[in-house]
């Protein structure tokens, strides 16, 4: 057995790290046979309903759980730590503006952004889940400026997996038959599922996602919308946010984080801009699709864009953008 590495989630009384804190503990995410320390933060008022998920976590008697940390400390939290998965975030409330939201969340990631840069190992690895999340991901990242760029990304997998499971529903053939799909920008309602380099497997042999399909206009419209407004759909029926397939999603991102991705298959998540040969504008957290080889992702380059896809990418870009400006307005403050 290896040292046991130190996991943080925040938000952690909450429902997404509810249905999270299992499948990490059992060796889900980062081997089955690499032994844990979690750590789980929430805000004070939430303690009493954390110390009954500690008590379940302990009674679930798992063999590489070495110890459970509740805290309501940032100093605590995020000491020494080898991963931080971030879902605790401010939710939008009825008649709040955009802008309101941004301002809250900007103080809570500006927070642990700094925490992370003050307590953490320089080579942790940071997933931001609270939204919005690309934007939360990018002042994260600007507050902890001596850890790399390159080890904070932001949750674009829900996505990845509706829009797969989407196409795969269509074609009548199981999710796993069906890779590259593509998530570009924002974890928003304008975000563009793209499937324009998606195989599915259909009886044994590959064929491009349009040939399987068969219907373009169900692909460049309402499959697309159905992507986009996936989470506003979940909320509207269960009149709750989505937490099981969010923790399914975390789980495969940090895996792939952790071990890589297959060969030949790539994966959505928002990454650092910088340098891409896409025309994505520097200095965002981009749903790019990327491949992952010891713990390190890399933009899947030279894919063809056509001018359907590089609208919708430009217009995702320029949400972003403008989240952007406006966080980093209220980061000076």
């Amino acid at each position: 057995m290896s040292e046991p590495i130190r996991v943080l989630v925040t938000g952690a009384a909450g429902q997404i790290a509810y249905s999270l804190l299992f499948s990490i503990a059992k060796g889900d995410v980062f081997g089955k046979d690499q032994p844990i320390i979690l750590l789980l933060l929430d805000i004070t008022p939430m303690l009493p309903v954390l110390e009954g998920v500690v008590m379940e976590l302990q009674d679930c008697a798992l063999p590489l759980l070495r110890d459970i940390v509740p805290t309501d400390k940032e100093e605590v939290a995020f000491k020494d730590l080898d991963a931080a998965i971030l879902v605790g975030s401010m939710p939008r409330r009825e008649g709040m503006e955009r802008k309101d939201l941004l301002k809250a969340n900007v103080s809570i990631f500006k927070s642990q952004g700094a925490a992370l840069e003050k307590y953490a190992k320089k080579t942790v690895k940071v997933l931001v889940v609270g939204n919005p999340a690309n934007t939360n991901c990018l002042i994260a990242a600007k507050s902890a400026p001596s850890i790399p760029k390159e080890n904070f990304s932001c949750l674009t997998r829900l996505d990845h997996n509706r829009a797969r499971s989407q196409v795969a529903m269509r074609c009548g053939v199981p999710a796993t038959h069906v890779r590259n799909v593509i998530i570009w920008g924002n974890h928003s309602s304008t975000q563009y599922p793209d499937v324009h380099h998606c195989l599915v497997n259909m009886s044994g042999s590959e064929l491009a996602c349009f040939e399987a399909v068969k219907d373009d206009a169900w692909l460049k419209g309402e499959f697309i919308a159905t992507v986009q407004q996936r989470g506003a759909a979940v909320i509207k029926a269960r009149k709750l946010s989505s937490a099981m397939s969010a923790a399914k999603a975390i789980c495969d991102h940090m895996r792939d984080v952790w071990s890589g991705t297959p060969e030949g298959e790539f994966i959505s998540m928002g990454v650092y801009s910088s340098g891409n040969s896409y025309g994505v504008p520097e200095d965002l957290i981009y749903s790019f699709p990327v491949q992952i080889k010891d713990k390190t992702w890399k933009i899947v380059e030279g894919l063809s864009i056509n001018d359907f896809s590089q609208t919708k990418m430009d217009a995702t870009a320029a949400e972003l953008i403008e989240e952007r400006d406006t966080a980093v307005s209220f980061l000076s403050e």
